[in-house]
């Protein structure tokens, strides 16, 4: 069963399907000519009583759950039918199916995108500690399957930060260093928008208060969605409904995210990502097989991007496994705005690991002060300290997973004697050593310049951008507490 983030499964909602949910999906229900459940036919050979026509099962889908007004639970896993591990084996074996048949006009393009926190997951449970390696291997083995393109998040996660850091210094300086009495829109702090267990609670909880918070940047997995339907349908010269695009993602939220109705593209008829996979999925995968991941051939990623491949497919980012945005954008903002380089962002623990903070001094006073809250508790008391006007905050990195993504609920766990935190651990470890990523390289310069048309276009602002919309609650006789 998935196993959502604990932002969206600790609610006041019950964990079972019932009314007090407020499911809100209309049922359409026919009703025949007669009164009564059964049909009585007289012909000549004597009375037919037959049985009414058997009622259609009601399908629930991920965009049905994120129009309610109540927030997922783990019984709502069984929900998915379209984000699934079956549902990837099955577009590939009808793929080869096609292929081996001449049925050209039926195959599809299958792309995978693969995150970096997955491999992570992939080299513990297989016990390596090359991840270069675990990439090819899984490489191997995606392209065995019968994958085209296995491509990492690189491009992706340097785009979204590189939005998210323009996008606070324009808030930064339209409240902070604007002239006194100076009307914006712009509201800090700025919260990250990448984790979509976070995003989805947020819309549903807090609606309109806390969404002009948020950073309206698109998470590295909808900016690989949008380059892959887009970009890559023009490169390969195909239609983008004829590439099925699949990520392999550390959290089951990620298969919520792809299934926003934001991300479905009526121009072209086809969603950023079709399928969302996570890690523990391609454990069962290999499972099911009777196979190990390290007995696969070894391939290396694809770089499709029209650029010097990199000598590394899988790259960190500072510090946090969850992307470094908090650091990434303190540091860039330290240099743009007060001319001060800063090598090591030293964060400071407060009430627990999972909420620290770092400030910068400039002239004898704190001009930024960042933080970073991962888990549902400390986003509770972020979220309460917005209310009552206590923030002192400049930007928050906001992750609904205690430990960040590298703890994602799809993360492969322990099945010998660690422990979570042990595990969570490990992963860190192996973080720690990757390769940093620059983001001002020669791919996001191509993808701005030849694609986006530089970086402050109108399409730049429109692909890599997105909305959020607050979901008010019903009030209806089903969910009335007496």
């Amino acid at each position: 069963m998935s196993r959502f983030s604990g932002a969206l499964q600790l609610t006041n909602l019950d964990d079972f399907i019932t009314p007090s949910q407020e499911c809100i999906k209309p049922v359409e229900i026919k009703k025949g000519k007669t009164k009564t459940g059964s049909r009585i036919t007289i012909s000549e050979e004597g009375v037919d009583l037959s049985r009414p026509p058997k009622l259609q099962k009601v399908e629930i889908t991920l965009g049905d759950c994120l129009a309610c007004s109540g927030c997922i639970t783990s019984a709502e896993g069984v929900l998915i039918t379209q984000q699934s591990q079956e549902e990837v084996l099955k577009v590939l074996k009808e793929n080869n199916v096609n292929k081996a048949a001449g049925n050209d006009d039926q195959v599809k393009t299958v792309v995978f995108t693969v995150s970096q926190q997955s491999i992570l997951s992939l080299a513990y449970k297989y016990g390596s500690t090359d991840m270069e390696e675990i990439a090819q291997r899984l490489t191997g083995y995606l392209k065995r399957l019968g994958a085209d393109l296995v491509v990492n998040t690189k491009i992706a996660d340097d785009l979204s930060l590189i939005e998210s850091r323009n996008e606070f210094l324009e808030r930064y300086k339209s409240i902070v260093l604007s002239d006194e009495g100076a009307k914006t829109e712009n509201v800090l702090p700025m919260l990250s928008s990448t984790c979509p267990g976070w995003v989805c609670y947020a819309e549903k909880t807090h609606g309109n208060f806390i969404l002009p918070y948020v950073s309206t940047t698109r998470s590295p997995q909808q900016i690989m969605g949008m380059l892959v339907k887009q970009y890559l349908s023009q490169q390969l010269n195909i239609g983008a409904d004829r590439i099925y695009h699949v990520t392999v993602m550390p959290c089951y939220d990620k298969k919520l995210e792809a299934s926003r109705e934001d991300f479905f593209n009526e121009a072209i008829n086809a969603r950023d990502v079709d399928c969302v996979i996570t890690s523990i999925e391609i454990e069962q995968m290999l499972s099911g097989e009777g196979v190990q991941l390290l007995d696969e051939n070894k391939i290396s990623m694809d770089w499709p991007w029209k650029t010097e491949t990199p000598t590394h497919s899988v790259y960190g980012y500072e510090s946090s496994g969850s992307g470094g945005y908090a650091e990434h954008i303190f540091k860039h903002a330290a240099k743009e705005l007060f001319n001060e380089t800063i090598d090591n962002v030293e964060f400071k623990a407060l009430r627990n690991p999972d909420f620290r903070e770092v400030s910068l001094e400039h002239d004898g006073k704190v001009v930024l002060c960042f933080a970073i809250a991962n888990g549902f508790r400390n986003i509770q008391n972020l979220v309460q300290k917005l209310k009552r006007g206590k923030s002192t905050y400049h930007y928050v990195e906001v992750m609904a997973c205690p430990s960040g993504c590298l703890n994602g609920g799809a993360q492969i766990r322990p099945d010998g004697g660690d422990s979570v935190r042990e595990m969570t651990a490990q992963l860190m470890e192996f973080y720690e050593k990757l390769p940093q990523s620059s983001v001002e390289n020669q791919g996001t310069e191509h993808i701005y310049n030849q694609f986006l048309d530089g970086t402050d276009s109108d399409k730049a602002s429109t692909l890599l951008h997105t909305n959020y919309h607050a979901v008010e609650k019903m009030s209806t006789a089903l969910n009335i507490k007496w």
